[in-house]
């Protein structure tokens, strides 16, 4: 199984660096099998043309807006078919968009899920917000749970 974990955002509107700094961090894990974690930070077009490589699982990481406190950490299960969605800027592609451009280039995705921290501050700036600052572990942790849970579910399939 092949598993890409991909921070996205822009580093230059404040919190929206979570996904880059969250990606950042996981890069000095170990090494997992199959496992590829890296920044596409505004590179939407980038990360769709990754994905034609042949991934079973993307973890997508980002800022959300769900309405809770600034800092909350979700994991979503979003359906996202990428065929309704419309590509707009190749450097501000929404996911959707992203798995569109994938579907239309003849890629195939099997599950994605999206580690998304509410936002506090969207503003011009770098540096994330207190809160956000502070999600960044717990994320982190979060992706490492979910890649141990994709291990072990792959496990038993095979065993």
């Amino acid at each position: 199984m092949k598993t890409l974990v991909a921070g996205v955002g822009n580093i230059f509107l404040s919190d929206d660096g979570f996904g880059v700094e969250v990606a950042r961090r996981l890069a000095g894990d170990r090494a997992r099998d199959g496992v590829r974690v890296a920044d596409y930070g505004i590179r939407g077009l980038h990360l769709a043309y990754e994905l034609m490589d042949g991934y079973d699982t993307l973890i997508l990481i980002d800022t959300v807006d769900r309405g809770g406190a600034a800092g909350t950490v979700y994991v979503i299960d979003p359906e996202v078919t990428g065929a309704d969605a419309e590509p707009m800027d190749g450097h501000d592609m929404t996911p959707e968009a992203v798995l569109t451009v994938l579907t239309s280039l003849g890629g195939t995705l099997g599950r994605v899920v999206v580690v998304g921290c509410e936002a506090a501050d969207l503003s011009e700036g770098i540096g994330l917000s207190l809160p956000v600052a502070r999600a960044v572990e717990d994320a982190v942790n979060v992706v490492r749970e979910l890649l141990d849970e994709f291990q072990n579910e792959t496990t038993r399939e095979v065993g």
